[in-house]
């Protein structure tokens, strides 16, 4: 009888993969083995459909990119063959029964098990129902070198399937756990918790490797993790940063590898890295979405109209921060209502960041756009349309230095301003990619704050501070006309931004936001304002997501809406 081991060392991989560059991820996914097999792993954990990236979304209906998915896995499978470690990784399978989001687990020159997703998520930003068939069969353990393995695919553990709770039952000794789960605030937390409730009703060890990266709108933090099967944290990597880690596993100890007379297993040795506070996790998540949009899109560099306000001088922190001053062009773009303040606070910014920092006055388009239209207006009063064209005749700069250097416009609206639409379609609105797109205004002002007294890791912008204090103090204003400020228009930003909060993240009616202190008439205003903005934000560039609910991929609500909440 073939003795158990009772020792298992697995290398967590922890890598940021790019959605369709199959060749790339395998790349990188042979780096990582290498690495791994260096430090002496019997085994490579790989994330959800890393051949593929996570999410792929409609091009698993491809079948070029299927059978370029399945060529790379047999390819990397073929690689065990070294004598090396085996691997479990990620990627997508065409069976006779459908499209899987699945993993392959391979060793000694083969694949010697496939497991099937078996649990599909259909909420917020996930919708694999719409192109994976679900596994037919619930999950079984797989025999690596003698020790049972339960592989449940990350929503696996998340819905009330049992599919550890078979697994277990199935004899499987150890859980791991290939994810793609997305930030948002406080997400960590939330899957400490989804584990341990997983380990307390399997009583296995969970070991749990999340994928790393910007994807579009979403951002991937990592902060892979086990828990034992004692349900204390067993290692944790770190949030925001790529890494291959390798832990080690002991039949029959306890955590502190002394002998326990138990046939279980126990994570003795692994990093135990801090998760960054709040505002930090946040910072670095648009900090991360930035870059690896910018990056993985073939942008050499960036622009943004830079106003001398709050938002325009956060993004330029975060463009600066992910990319270097030499790839962050900033262009004031005054006309008669900008302000002797925003000129200074403006260069002051560009100038405490090191970017390259433009003047284009707008004087003369903006009064061309006037003059031709002086016959068609006549007899009308000036007012949000003259506006506008001040907004528009940025737009169009930043829009013709993109076309001429080949730079992404950042876009710069936060949150609550995208919300109740306080913003210019083709003007301000115009830009590839906005950093706080999901930050309402009190978050930019915490996040500036932040970042003055903070250089999160990663960064490539100075110290110090970088957003100059009269920049946070000052009153928010548009400067579109004389002396205006943004709540001529709306409420206090501390109300606005609560009661969105009710409205957007937590679906809460009308009477139950008045019962938190809001007058009645001020909620009903600003959730009209909510809904009828929505056709500007199908038009807006997508944006890092930060909170639970953002708008694009998890709010999806109709444009033309007539509901209003009477209370």
């Amino acid at each position: 009888m073939t003795k158990k081991p009772d020792i298992l060392r697995i290398a967590v991989a922890q890598l940021n993969p790019i959605v369709g560059d199959v060749a790339g991820n395998l790349a990188k996914a042979r780096e990582a083995r290498a690495d791994a097999a260096r430090q002496g792993a019997d085994l490579v954990l790989y994330t959800e459909l890393f051949i593929a990236g996570y999410p792929p979304e409609d091009l698993v209906l491809k079948p070029a990119f299927l059978a370029a998915c399945e060529t790379a896995a047999q390819e990397f499978a073929d690689d065990t063959a070294d004598g090396g470690p085996g691997v479990i990784i990620g990627t997508p399978l065409k069976r006779k029964s459908g499209i899987h989001n699945a993993v392959i687990v391979a060793d000694g020159g083969k694949i010697i098990a496939e497991r099937l997703k078996v649990d599909l998520p259909n909420y917020g930003e996930f919708d694999e129902k719409r192109v994976f068939q679900a596994g037919p069969d619930m999950p079984g353990p797989v025999n690596y070198r003698g020790v049972r393995l339960g592989i449940p695919i990350c929503e696996d553990i998340w819905g009330e399937l049992g599919v550890c709770e078979t697994l277990a039952e199935s004899g499987a000794e150890i859980l791991l756990v290939p994810n793609g789960s997305p930030y948002y605030r406080n997400k960590v937390d939330i899957r400490h918790q989804i584990v341990i409730r997983q380990v307390i009703e399997s009583g296995l060890p969970m070991l749990y490797a999340n994928q790393l990266g910007g994807q579009d709108e979403l951002v991937f933090d990592g902060a892979s993790f086990a828990i034992g099967a004692d349900k204390s944290l067993a290692f944790q990597m770190s949030q925001f940063e790529a890494a291959v880690v390798l832990t080690t596993w002991k039949r029959g100890r306890d955590a502190a590898g002394v002998p326990n007379g138990e046939d279980g297993w126990v994570c003795t040795d692994g990093p135990k890295s801090k998760i960054p506070d709040t505002e930090e996790a946040d910072y670095r998540a648009c900090m991360l979405g930035f870059r690896d949009y910018v990056n993985k899109n073939g942008f050499k560099n960036v622009v943004l109209g830079m106003s001398g306000g709050i938002d325009s001088a956060l993004c330029a922190a975060i463009a600066v921060d992910a990319l270097g001053e030499e790839r962050v062009r900033a262009v004031m773009m005054p006309y008669r209502y900008t302000s002797a303040d925003s000129f200074r606070d403006a260069e002051d910014c560009a100038r405490a960041l090191g970017c390259r920092y433009d003047i284009v006055p707008i004087f003369e388009p903006v009064d061309g756009f006037a003059h031709a239209l002086t016959q068609l207006f006549e007899g009308t009063k000036e007012g949000i349309t003259e506006e506008n064209l001040q907004s528009r005749a940025r737009g169009t700069i930043l829009m013709a230095i993109s076309n001429k250097f080949g730079s992404m416009v950042v876009t710069t609206g936060n949150k609550s301003e995208m919300s109740v639409g306080y913003a210019t379609l083709y003007g301000d609105m115009n830009g590839g990619f906005n950093p706080i797109k999901d930050l309402y205004k009190m978050q930019v002002y915490g996040l500036a704050r932040w970042r003055n007294t903070h250089v999160p890791p990663g960064a490539l912008g100075p110290s110090g501070e970088v957003i100059p204090r009269n920049i946070i103090d000052k009153a928010p204003s548009a400067e579109l006309r004389p002396n205006q400020t943004d709540q001529d228009s709306l409420p206090p930003y501390p109300v606005l931004d609560d009661i969105l909060e009710c409205l957007v993240e937590h679906e809460m009616g009308v009477e139950d936001i008045v019962r938190r202190g809001h007058d009645k008439a001020t909620v009903s205003r600003v959730e009209h304002l909510l809904y009828v903005a929505e056709y500007k934000r199908r038009q807006a560039a997508p944006g890092v997501k930060i909170t639970k609910k953002n708008f694009g991929r998890d709010r999806r609500y109709p444009i033309t809406n007539r509901f209003r909440d009477g209370g």
